[in-house]
């Protein structure tokens, strides 16, 4: 980065402004993210340079925003995802577990990618994960209270002395950014006792979990790993540090904060505050609740004062249950007990992630014919923020999945044409659609998107009598004929079966299609 750090970010006009913005309300308007990661990547530390190169493709395509994986240095060193968390200060600098680089690359190719981003427009959300921490230096003796895996309230044993591995020194950085050293103070419970060799939930004596998380297993704080106490004034103060240290490091422009509700609710409320402070930017944040519990997901996002998104799980089940309901499930119903019917404005809807993906503990993932209809979902319709699936857009050679079909194109219709004034006709048991109205802003906007889980059909929908007597043509180029609209702006769309058309304007069409063949 040039000495004159200002001057670079307004030239790049990757940042906002550096003053404080107050009442921040975490809004991305008209934008889509994409997961620029999967679970089984090569293991060959050279995807901060692969995201480098795709970087201007990724603005093409129409991506405004990407989330990169976990960029620190995990227990499994140059093998680990990045949930695994070891330092969070070795970003792929330090010999650490066995590596210098993570499975992503090293630090300056992590930083270089940020800024190829950055300088094509694109907006860049860090991976966050707090909760555990695994691959410590060295064991301690702790007292604990042994509780019931399905009921983490319910006392098993007491008085218990185990050894557990709880002391992080972090020898290979040396002190370097940071002398803080984790141990048993630091974290409330664990998973593993090393004298006994067994496993087991074990709470440390003088601890508590913590009262405002998910009620799974009567108290969801523990996760996996050793279990951060943010109660402890010494363990939420480096968290802190870290966060401002990170920030001023990477310069990133958001986050994503992993398994947010196996921490204490009101703690990233907070956090996310002093970030904010501290860069003076608004930090677009989503955070990662694993429920389809409607009511859960609204309940944390009242106790976080609506300062962050959440991912929206329950409509991802959604797509999951319609796509293996053999045309049995109420397509007219997809959006109920979904966060982006019930709060818009704090949803970020997707099909797919590396969780879902097959081979993973939570493996859902929706089935390749349901997957264009998903999207069209998420990525044309005016509520919610969608994010797209690394695995969807690139492909999964672990699995023999290939990119998904049709979702450029999508990306293409949201970026050009999906605007405007959204009627919805969620109103049959099979065959749903909504139109766009379109706007002056994006000449040749509107479309009217129709598809059906079970036979073909159509539909009478309404568009706009801005458009009386223009063709439509499929985009999706599913059905070939095209429907005209009639003078009251309506007109008689079709969909094949199982599958999804994008029925916009001629000009629109020529503009994909004609101009380019």
């Amino acid at each position: 980065m040039p000495a004159d750090e200002d001057a670079w970010l307004a030239k790049t006009g990757a940042y906002m402004n550096r003053r404080l913005i107050k009442g921040c309300e975490n809004k991305m308007e008209n934008k889509t993210i994409m997961q620029f990661f999967e679970w089984y990547l090569p293991a060959n530390s050279l995807h901060w340079k692969r995201c480098s190169a795709q970087a201007k493709a990724l603005k093409e395509a129409g991506i405004d925003t990407v989330w990169l994986p976990p960029a620190y240095k995990g227990a499994g060193g140059s093998a680990s995802v990045g949930y695994d968390v070891y330092d969070t200060y070795d970003l792929g600098e330090f010999d650490q577990k066995g590596s210098v680089a993570t499975k992503y690359g090293t630090k300056d190719a992590y930083l270089q990618a940020v800024r190829d981003l950055q300088e094509q427009g694109i907006s860049v959300l860090a991976d966050i994960v707090l909760n555990q921490m695994m691959g410590a230096d060295e064991t301690e003796e702790v007292m604990v209270e042994e509780v019931a895996a399905d009921n983490r309230e319910k006392e098993i044993r007491e008085d218990i002395r185990i050894r557990a591995w709880t002391k992080f020194n972090f020898p290979g950085r040396n002190g370097k950014y940071s002398d803080f050293c984790w141990n048993a103070t630091n974290f409330s419970g664990t998973d593993w006792d090393e004298a006994g060799k067994r496993t087991g939930i074990f709470k440390f004596q003088g601890k508590e979990w913590h009262k405002e998380t998910d009620r799974e297993k009567a108290n969801y704080d523990y996760l996996m790993g050793v279990d951060l106490d943010m109660d402890c004034p010494e363990t939420a103060a480096a968290v802190e540090t870290w966060g401002k240290w990170y920030l001023d490091t990477v310069h990133m422009d958001g986050f994503r904060l992993d398994a947010v509700k196996h921490i204490d609710f009101n703690f990233y409320r907070e956090w996310i505050k002093k970030m904010r402070e501290h860069t003076g930017k608004e930090m677009f944040t989503v955070g990662e609740y694993w429920s389809a519990d409607l009511p859960r997901l609204l309940h944390y996002l009242d106790v976080v004062e609506n300062s962050i998104s959440l991912f929206d799980v329950p409509l991802h089940f959604a797509f999951q249950t319609a796509a293996t309901s053999q045309g049995g499930f109420d397509m007219g119903s997809i959006f109920n007990n979904s966060l982006v019917r019930a709060r818009p404005e704090c949803a970020v809807t997707f099909v797919d992630n590396h969780d879902t993906q097959p081979g993973q503990a939570l493996a859902s993932f929706v089935p390749e014919w349901f997957k264009p209809i998903a999207y069209a979902f998420i990525l044309l319709r005016q509520e919610g923020v969608p994010c797209v699936f690394y695995g969807d857009y690139y492909g999964i050679p672990h699995d023999g999945i290939s990119p998904m079909a049709g979702l450029k194109t999508l990306l293409r219709l949201r970026r050009d044409y999906a605007y405007g004034q959204q009627r919805d006709y969620l109103d049959d048991s099979s065959v749903v659609g909504f139109t766009r109205a379109g706007d002056e802003e994006h000449p040749d906007s509107g479309m009217a998107v129709l598809m059906t889980d079970a036979a073909a059909g159509s539909k009478r929908m309404l568009v706009g009598k801005h458009f009386a007597g223009t063709r439509f043509f499929d985009g999706m180029r599913r059905c070939s004929q095209p429907v005209v609209i009639d003078e009251n702006g309506e007109g008689e769309f079709q969909v094949n079966g199982g599958s999804v058309s994008v029925w916009i304007p001629e000009k629109a069409y020529e503009k994909i299609y004609v101009q380019v063949e």
